[in-house]
């Protein structure tokens, strides 16, 4: 049989270079994470979207099991190292408690267009500004990948999962440019309204129009 990949299905996407914290309590995935610390071996995060594990996934790595409590539940800190995609699922795997697969390794890209990082660093730098985010952006284009701002500009998990399935910098680039296009005004607009919503009952100075 060819290599199965240990799979850890959550309503999450994770991307390559993320730090993903987990609360591990599940049997099945305490043996998992036994395991990836025994070995070295790397598992994958599958989003589990509608009910389905999704057939592209990201490969993890764990880090460091932070805390183990008493009754086996583990605290542990996980980096996205790679992008897989399913072949053969297996529930469970034979012998095993967690689920797995047969997979490829997808290969991806994190070169981009520079002008159109430009063009994203400013409109994600106007959505902080009207949600009154802070937080730390690259102040150099050369230096954005779009894996690392994807979850801090309001992509839905069936968006995050599209992203997740582009493997070319640029075509992620579009994506979230175009996502931001529509979204920004959308935010923009929420707030003008909260704005409005808050003066209800004040005393208003309006000038009326001149005819």
């Amino acid at each position: 049989m060819d290599a199965i990949l240990p799979l850890f299905p959550l309503q999450l996407v994770a991307f390559i270079g993320e730090t993903v914290n987990l609360h591990i309590f599940e049997p099945r995935y305490r043996q998992l994470i036994k395991e990836s610390a025994e070995t070295g071996n790397t598992f994958g995060i599958s989003p589990f979207i509608e009910g389905h594990v999704m057939q592209i996934g990201t490969e993890m790595e764990l880090v460091e099991i932070v805390k183990t409590y008493p009754g086996g539940e583990m605290d542990v800190t996980t980096r996205g190292v790679g992008i897989f995609k399913m072949v053969e699922f297996f529930n469970p795997v034979p012998q095993k408690l967690y689920s797995g697969s047969t997979f490829e390794k997808v290969d991806f890209n994190t070169k981009g267009d520079l002008l159109t990082a430009q063009e994203i660093l400013l409109k994600i730098r106007q959505l902080f500004t009207v949600l009154n985010i802070n937080k730390s952006l690259p102040t150099d284009p050369h230096d954005l990948v779009t894996y690392n701002i994807a979850h801090h500009v309001g992509l839905s998990l069936e968006q995050e999962y599209d992203f997740l399935c582009m493997f070319d910098e640029v075509e992620r680039q579009q994506f979230i440019l175009t996502h931001l296009n529509q979204f920004l005004p959308a935010v923009e607009e929420s707030q003008r309204l909260k704005e409005r919503v808050k003066m209800n009952g004040h005393f208003k100075n309006i000038i009326p129009p001149t005819f």
